[in-house]
């Protein structure tokens, strides 16, 4: 999956894809993480998001399945 980077202080990039529902984080320690089941409607408000990782802690961290990758 290709990820964007993005502006934060937590995390490098993200990438969605919306047939599967997966969002796809790489944290700057270099851990990528697959989260699924999530609504195209929340990764836009994610790409709106002033704090990204802020975001993901508050908003899909510990509401939807996740797997690390790398």
């Amino acid at each position: 999956m290709d990820r964007e980077p993005v502006a934060s202080s937590n995390v490098e990039s993200i990438g969605y894809d919306a047939a599967e529902g997966m969002l796809e984080v790489e944290f700057k320690g270099g851990a990528v993480y697959q989260y699924t089941g999530i609504p195209q409607e929340l990764y836009a408000e994610l790409c709106e998001a002033g704090s990204v990782g802020s975001f993901i802690h508050r908003r899909i961290k510990n509401a939807f399945a996740c797997e690390r990758i790398e």
